[in-house]
């Protein structure tokens, strides 16, 4: 049926991983988390990464500019987050690319941004 070429078409869509992801999954790899990098859901949603936090699954969404309209994210996202949070129970995270950025100066200040963002 056209739903399930349609359904096979967006679970066969390769990642891509950026600079910024890479960036952000070294940090928390120096933090101890083993981040699963590109996380299929049950639903055919995919996440940057997951990491287990005190035992529960937490999402992490390096979001780019493209997940935005100006500061406030794009409809798409917001359903994203809120259909993974509340359909898979894996709570998500975002990491703006204007916060990490300006974390970039400091490296100093980007473990603990992400131990803050992840309750650490």
């Amino acid at each position: 049926s056209l739903q399930e070429k349609c359904h096979q078409a967006f679970l066969m869509t390769v990642p891509t991983t950026s600079a910024l992801q890479n960036d952000v999954f070294s940090q928390l790899s120096s933090l101890g988390f083993k981040p699963e990098e590109e996380v299929l859901t049950k639903r055919g949603y995919r996440l940057d990464a997951v990491v287990e936090v005190k035992g529960k699954k937490i999402g992490i969404e390096v979001d780019g500019p493209s997940h935005f309209i100006g500061r406030k994210p794009t409809g798409s996202t917001i359903l994203k987050r809120r259909q993974v949070t509340n359909l898979e129970g894996i709570p998500v995270v975002s990491i703006p690319y204007w916060e990490w950025d300006k974390l970039r100066r400091d490296s100093d200040k980007k473990q603990p941004y992400l131990r803050s963002l992840l309750s650490v």
